[in-house]
């Protein structure tokens, strides 16, 4: 079994995307809940909530790739 090294790179680009998302998803939350009383805290909020939903998608998605191209995909 050797190494796809082309599916590796692509799991390593979506782990940069994940460590991103990571740090991008707090920061807009905190962001939401420290002006409250602003007219656009809802979509500030939403947008939070859906990059840290993303993030955690990445994480397991790109965990999987970089998993495949060193062992291979399952038939």
């Amino acid at each position: 079994m050797r190494t796809n090294k082309e599916l590796l790179l692509k799991g390593l680009k979506y782990l940069a995307y994940t460590v991103a998302l990571m740090f991008t998803a707090p920061v807009v939350l905190y962001q939401a809940f420290k002006n409250q009383e602003h007219p656009f805290y809802i979509a500030v909020l939403i947008l939070g909530i859906i990059l840290a939903v993303a993030a955690i998608g990445m994480g397991f998605y790109s965990i999987k790739t970089v998993v495949d191209s060193l062992f291979g995909k399952k038939n």
